[in-house]
């Protein structure tokens, strides 16, 4: 039971992250109001495309970690986690739109450094980061062009 208990919160845990920066930047978001980048998706797509990825996220790192204790490895897919979060409070609640797109940049980065480590044990794990990975390479685009843009 205790084991299914942690399986459970690997996997639901970055949903759950995703969940409190979403309720602290509710009354901050201004998606609507800023001139937009071509491509720019309706704001109602977000929080859809979000849940889809912090699930992926979650399985990822639980079938990584059911079998594997490199604490190396946790630390940066918890980093990565942390950068993912704080992302949306600088880009909308402080509005350091500059400072966003360093922030993703190194985000982004993360990102595929967790999925090489991922890759090394198990492959399953990294490509489920595959879809975060894209999406986030566009959400850098809508920053910068959000950016100059406004």
């Amino acid at each position: 039971m205790r084991k299914k208990l942690l399986y459970a919160f690997w996997i639901l845990f970055p949903l759950l992250i995703g969940g409190i920066v979403s309720m602290i930047i509710s009354n901050s978001m201004d998606y609507q109001n800023l001139i937009q980048p071509p491509l720019a998706p309706p704001s109602i797509l977000f929080p859809i495309a979000w849940t889809v990825l912090y699930l992926l996220m979650g399985f990822s790192y639980f079938l990584y970690r059911k079998n594997y204790q490199d604490y190396k490895t946790i630390f940066i897919y918890y980093l990565q986690l942390f950068f993912n979060a704080l992302w949306s409070i600088i880009f909308f609640v402080w509005k350091l739109r500059l400072l966003s797109i360093i922030w993703i940049m190194i985000l982004f980065i993360l990102i595929i450094v967790t999925m090489y480590q991922f890759y090394q044990k198990n492959k399953l794990s990294a490509f489920l980061l595959v879809p975060y990975l894209i999406w986030v390479g566009f959400a850098t685009y809508l920053n910068i062009g959000i950016y100059i843009l406004n």
